[in-house]
């Protein structure tokens, strides 16, 4: 295996072209997917949905590492990319972000953790996570999007293909990077109070990105979603 210290610092020029890729492929495949002829008798609408599911998420995930200066070693295009990513998955503050989830790792499911809910209980705990995150600024970005976007493609589209997207995508990265890793029961002895996923690579990257990785990824921040399953 690679040491840890090759992996976290490998992020340049891959960790660039792998942030704007996904960037490209959400954007090219969202065009697509609200132009297109809505079948539900066709599984493709099914798979459609979940794919660009998965395209937000990474778009999230690629926010993430920037938090972490794992996207590119140049300080400005590094934020650039967290930047854009953060503003792409619901118009979130890339500033604000990074805040909070430096305090995740710091404070990691304690009182003082913004991800972190004491009750155990998925429902609560998912809503109180949404509460912290979501803005105001937010809603009324998302509101005035969506009437714009509504003058150019079908609403259903919009709701199928964007917004439904957008909502999954949240419970996705809940329940594989908050819910499952964080939840009670962690060992005494656990120094980052995180479990991890069972080894099962590609399992690992279609649930979430890897980032069930962890465990893995508190130990070793740096390290890029690409390159978190060398952790395992």
């Amino acid at each position: 295996m690679k040491s840890r210290k090759l992996i976290s610092l490998s992020v340049d020029p891959i960790g660039t072209v792998m942030g704007i890729s996904l960037i490209v492929v959400w954007g090219m495949s969202l065009l697509f997917l609200l132009n297109w002829h809505i079948d539900y008798r066709n599984p493709l609408t099914y798979l459609f949905i979940y794919i660009q599911t998965h395209l937000y998420t990474g778009i999230f995930i690629t926010s993430h590492d920037a938090m972490h200066g794992s996207v590119s070693k140049n300080r400005k295009v590094n934020y650039i990319i967290g930047y854009i990513t953060s503003f792409l998955f619901a118009f979130n503050s890339y500033d604000a972000l990074i805040v909070k989830h430096h305090e995740h790792h710091r404070f990691v499911a304690t009182e003082k953790d913004p991800d972190y809910h004491d009750s155990g209980k998925f429902w609560l705990w998912y809503w109180n996570f949404l509460k912290r995150y979501i803005t105001l600024r937010q809603i009324i970005l998302i509101t005035i999007s969506l009437q714009l976007l509504w003058l150019i493609f079908p609403l259903e589209n919009l709701i199928l293909f964007w917004s439904l997207p957008s909502i999954l995508s949240t419970f996705q990265l809940f329940y594989f990077g908050t819910f499952i890793p964080h939840n009670d029961g962690h060992e005494h002895d656990n120094k980052h109070k995180s479990r991890t996923l069972e080894k099962n690579h590609l399992l690992a990257f279609f649930s979430c990105y890897f980032f069930g990785y962890h465990y893995e990824h508190h130990d070793a921040p740096g390290v890029p979603w690409w390159r978190l399953w060398q952790m395992k």
